[in-house]
């Protein structure tokens, strides 16, 4: 029986059996990664939700009344027609969700290694990728997750 318990060594596999650390400099820098992507990770998010607000119609990152966070990436224009409105916008935010989903993701598989620095590397990284891009100002949040997969 195999159990799934939080270990603390330098040696660990992180994501595919190459990326495996035997020396402390290797899971170092193994760390520093972990932390790195976190990080990215949050910058996206910020760059996505900016322009949610930019599809949404706001001026200058504050959010217009109709900004929803359920709004569908295509919407249909008037009656019958069934006639479909992409814009720039939407388009780029729908290619950064599926980016940072998979940035998410991987986050996700990094961390089910169970290697309890890898854990602290990821949830250090998100935090500072939230305080340095995406807590600067709440009023033009739309929708706070703290899933790193979400």
């Amino acid at each position: 029986m195999m159990h799934m318990t939080f270990y603390w060594s330098r040696e660990v596999t992180i994501l595919v059996n190459s990326w495996h650390t035997k020396t402390w400099l290797s899971y170092s820098l193994s760390l520093l990664a972990c932390l790195l992507a976190s990080i990215f990770y949050q910058y996206l998010e910020n760059r996505r939700m900016r322009l949610k607000l930019i599809a949404a119609g706001s001026v200058k990152g504050k959010p217009s009344p109709s900004a929803t966070t359920d709004e569908p990436l295509l919407q249909k224009t008037g009656g019958g027609g069934g006639k479909v409105r992409w814009s720039a916008a939407r388009v780029g935010e729908a290619v950064l969700f599926g980016i940072n989903s998979g940035i998410g993701y991987l986050l996700m598989l990094v961390v089910m290694s169970f290697n309890g620095g890898v854990f602290l590397a990821v949830v250090l990284g998100l935090s500072i990728g939230y305080l340095l891009f995406r807590s600067e100002d709440q009023k033009s949040t739309i929708l706070e997750n703290p899933c790193a997969c979400a």
